[in-house]
């Protein structure tokens, strides 16, 4: 692995490479406000235990912050990326961008080309 390949691995940050994870930090980028609970769960198409397990995982990292507050006598849980949880995730996409385009650049177009065909064939 060469230098460039193996800084961009170190930035990897598994807390983030979980693809439901993935998600939900994704939907949080666009959410200037945050998002409820709800709202995630919704948008991630994901279960309330599954989304409560990847939330835990993600607050215990420091990348978000949950507020649990009761609006009209109902509970209301609401969650924001924090500072430095938006600045990892951006880091985060930029080592696994260049990563990918390094992969992409790798593959000839007859290597991709024979890699789909391969993969259809499997498929069937």
């Amino acid at each position: 692995m060469n230098k460039n390949n193996q800084q961009d691995m170190e930035l990897i940050e598994k807390v983030f490479h979980e693809p439901n994870r993935l998600s939900i930090m994704s939907v949080l980028c666009a959410a200037d406000k945050g998002m409820t609970f709800n709202e995630i769960k919704e948008a991630c198409n994901l279960t309330d235990g599954n989304l409560s397990r990847h939330l835990k995982a993600l607050e215990e990292a420091g990348v978000i912050r949950i507020d649990k507050k009761f609006v009209d006598n109902k509970p209301r849980t609401t969650v924001v990326i924090s500072a430095s949880g938006l600045e990892r995730f951006n880091e985060y996409l930029t080592a696994l961008g260049e990563i990918l385009d390094r992969a992409k650049k790798a593959l000839k177009p007859e290597k991709a080309h024979a890699a789909v065909l391969h993969a259809r064939t499997a498929r069937a």
